[in-house]
């Protein structure tokens, strides 16, 4: 089975429970002839959506669950108190909860000694052309739980998952300051379009 097709069905299945009129097949077809992909119509706008025939409000209703329904499984991977099971499950929760976002997202995943994981913050938000961080706020939240270490993470909304020479440049200057107050950096993971990129494993930590 090829990738469209595959698609296809499994959007078919999604929208045709408890709606009427056109065939749930049909509806999907449509759509990914549309808009090309399965990511392209979950971003798509309301408007958009409606347009295409077989498409109504209980359809749409059941395309506008789907990423919340993604990020809250993913979600349940790294709850509050649980250590971390793998590398993995860190980069599915984050993969999850950025990967579908339109602007940039600095986030900050804080750990106790025993990599249980103490909260998640989303710090900073910025544009497509990038976002500002401040390794002051960092430090004081990591403080404020008592992590003991740090993920972090941050979107490419381009899709592309190569760290730039900025990336490097405040990774460096985080952990910096978060080994002054003795807090470990374990990783700093970027998110583009259907994977991440772990700085760690590149040995840019």
């Amino acid at each position: 089975m090829n990738r469209e097709r595959a698609d296809v069905e499994l959007l078919a299945a999604v929208i045709s429970a408890n709606s009427s009129g056109a065939s749930g097949q049909e509806a999907a077809i449509r759509l990914i002839h549309r808009f090309g992909s399965l990511r392209s119509i979950l971003h798509a706008n309301n408007t958009e959506l409606l347009a295409c025939r077989g498409i109504g409000r209980a359809r749409l209703a059941a395309l506008r669950a789907l990423p919340e329904l993604a990020r809250r499984y993913f979600e349940e991977s790294l709850p509050c108190g649980e250590a971390i099971r793998s590398p993995r499950d860190t980069e599915s929760f984050l993969k999850a909860r950025m990967q579908h976002l339109d602007h940039e997202l600095f986030c900050c995943l804080y750990l106790d000694n025993r990599h249980r994981v103490l909260r998640f913050d989303e710090l900073f938000r910025g544009t497509i052309d990038g976002t500002s961080v401040y390794p002051r706020e960092v430090v004081k939240e990591a403080l404020g739980v008592n992590a003991a270490a740090v993920i972090l993470a941050h979107n490419h909304p381009s899709g592309v998952a190569e760290p730039s020479q900025a990336d490097e440049r405040i990774t460096k200057r985080l952990k910096s300051a978060l080994d002054l107050v003795d807090i470990r950096l374990l990783d700093h993971l970027i998110v583009g379009e259907g994977a991440a990129t772990s700085l760690a494993s590149r040995g840019l930590l």
